[in-house]
């Protein structure tokens, strides 16, 4: 609590000088107070919970597959996304070993890249999408691509590393 001291003066008629007057404030008090209110808030306030996104995984095969056999892919139902720096996405259609016919520009928008996977999966209900990302490309927008293929209701993908040819291809486009 706070006090105030005052000390007498023996005589009554007599100036001596000035009255001494000590203050003393107890903090005692605000500080449980302080702690009150430290406790009150960590208590009560929500933690950030971390956001994950869920990948589906492909099942283990029962038995033996030779390599060959687990590792084909067809042709006709690959689709190649190259995600290069400076928010740009690239589309081409087949296999990277063979000839590239055309390499296409695009965006991530809904007319963009959301559009022509949902015109592919449409047209090819077993399509595997090849997600490659280049050495510029940010997380932001891998994680913007493998959002599109939640929206497209893709779930056959995986993120693969890009080869020389293909940047080249992006070099030259």
């Amino acid at each position: 609590m706070a006090e105030l001291e005052q000390k007498e003066v023996g005589k009554k008629g007599k100036k001596k000088g000035r009255k001494k007057m000590s203050t003393r404030i107890d903090l005692t008090p605000m500080v449980d107070l302080g702690f009150l209110l430290v406790t009150f808030f960590m208590l009560t306030t929500t933690f950030s919970k971390p956001q994950t996104m869920e990948i589906n995984m492909p099942v283990k095969p029962k038995g033996e597959i030779k390599e060959e056999e687990q590792n084909a892919l067809k042709a006709s139902k690959a689709f190649n996304v190259l995600i290069g720096g400076d928010n740009k996405v690239y589309w081409y259609r087949g296999l990277p070993t063979e000839p590239i016919e055309e390499l296409t520009l695009t965006n991530y928008t809904a007319d963009g890249l959301r559009k022509v996977l949902l015109e592919r999966n449409a047209s090819i209900p077993d399509m595997v999408v090849l997600i490659k990302p280049t050495n510029d490309a940010s997380y932001k927008n891998v994680v913007d691509v493998l959002d599109e293929m939640n929206i497209s209701n893709i779930k056959r993908y995986a993120l693969v590393d890009i080869s020389p040819q293909e940047i080249d291809l992006i070099k030259n486009l």
